[in-house]
This record gives C-alpha cells, sequence and structure tokens, in this order.
C-alpha cells in the first residue's frame, strides 16, 4: 500500500465515524527522518485524533532501524505534530517480538524507554504473551501509557491488564480472523461431510440488523 493509498484510506474512516480514529501509519512511508515527519503531516490532515510510527524498516536483512535513528524518527514526528497543534497522540512502536529480535523484551524496553524520551505520547511492543512480560513494559515507561495487543487468548482479561497499569488494548486482526476462522470451519464441514452444522451458532439478519441499530441509537445519544 502506498501512502497516498493509506492517507486515502485513513481520511475516509475518520470521515465516516464520529469515533476518534487512530492511524496505523506503519513506518511513515519513508526511510528519512525529515520525509517521515511530512508524511506526518499529510496524516494530521485527515482529522486523525492518534497516528502510530513504527520502528520497523521492512528488510529481512536489517529489520528494525538503528536505534539513533529509530529515535530521531520519533523526535521528529513528534515536532511535526506539535507544528500543527492538532493535538494528535503519537504511539511509537517497537517492533522487536514481530520480527523475532533474539532478545525482544530486553531490546523493547531499551527501545520504548527512548521512544519516550523522544516525545512519544504512548508506548507499544506488539508481540508480549506473558504477564511478567507485559508487566516488565508497563514499568519501564511508567507513567507513560502502554498498549497492549491481544492477538489470542493468553489467559488475561481487561480486568487484568488495567490492573497491571495497561491503558490502552489492541485487538488488531484478532475480531477479523475470529470471523474467517468461523467462516472456514463451517465451509470444510460442507465440503468434506456436507454438513451445516456449523451454521448452528450463527445469527439472525434481525439480530445483526438490531445490533447495528441499537449501537447507531447509543452513539447518537451520547
Amino acid at each position: 500500500m502506498t501512502r497516498d493509498m493509506a492517507l486515502a484510506h485513513i481520511a475516509e474512516i475518520v470521515a465516516a465515524s464520529d469515533l476518534p480514529v487512530n492511524a496505523d501509519f506503519e513506518s511513515g512511508f519513508a526511510h528519512d527522518p525529515k520525509l517521515l515527519a511530512a508524511n506526518v503531516r499529510l496524516c494530521v490532515e485527515t482529522g486523525v485524533a492518534g497516528l502510530s510510527i513504527e520502528d520497523a524498516t521492512g528488510d529481512r536483512i536489517k529489520p528494525l532501524y538503528d536505534i539513533d535513528l529509530a529515535v530521531e524518527r520519533i523526535a521528529l514526528a513528534r515536532q511535526a505534530i506539535d507544528a500543527t497543534g492538532a493535538g494528535v497522540l503519537l504511539t511509537a512502536r517497537a517492533e522487536c517480538f514481530l520480527v523475532k529480535h533474539p532478545d525482544a523484551l530486553s531490546e523493547s524496553v531499551r527501545r520504548l524507554t527512548a521512544y519516550a524520551s523522544a516525545g512519544a505520547d504512548v508506548l507499544y511492543a506488539p508481540g508480549p504473551t506473558t504477564r511478567s512480560q507485559i508487566q516488565t513494559i508497563v514499568d519501564a515507561v511508567a507513567p507513560k501509557p502502554v498498549n497492549v495487543l491481544m492477538h489470542a487468548n493468553i489467559g488475561l482479561n481487561v480486568a487484568d491488564l488495567a490492573a497491571m497499569g495497561v491503558r490502552r488494548i489492541s485487538v488488531g486482526s484478532s475480531l477479523a480472523r475470529s470471523a474467517w476462522t468461523g467462516f472456514i470451519n463451517a465451509a470444510k464441514l460442507i465440503a468434506d461431510n456436507g454438513s451445516f452444522a456449523g451454521f448452528e451458532s450463527n445469527v439472525s439478519f434481525a439480530d445483526l440488523n438490531g445490533f447495528f441499530h441499537n449501537d447507531l441509537v447509543e452513539r447518537k445519544k451520547s
């Protein structure tokens, strides 16, 4: 996806929702920090309430930016946002777990603390799967807030994460994958067994319409 495609998609979501929108702005669609800053300004102009910048390069040989460059990128993103006066929230992401860094937790902490000092509002290291890993990250950057990705059932619920000091929770593609899991399982039952048992827990169209109607009514009230 190109920068302009991403910006158009973000703007469309912002226009369609009366809720604050946070943009996953990937690596800012630029390696050079100054170009990154220019792209961040364009993202702010879409009307987002927040955006995230990650430190992944997209290069399998060298998957993470050197920390000094990564910090500079966050610092210039911060300056670009502040120059607009828009108050957009900046989330800095350390991709160590996702790129399979050999010491992902320690490197995530090293990078996130540096990004916090560079001006990030929220810190985010997608990938930790244990209570101790998450707690280590929360404690390392406190009092700045931490976002946690819940991409699987790891035995923690919302209340558990809140008690640990987590301030934001993302689910990434998990809800979409849940829907596709149901589709695949039901389709396989038909293909393999001629069975429609995969439809047993389906909600009706009336229930779906009611769900979306009630959600719209509640949002208009608020």
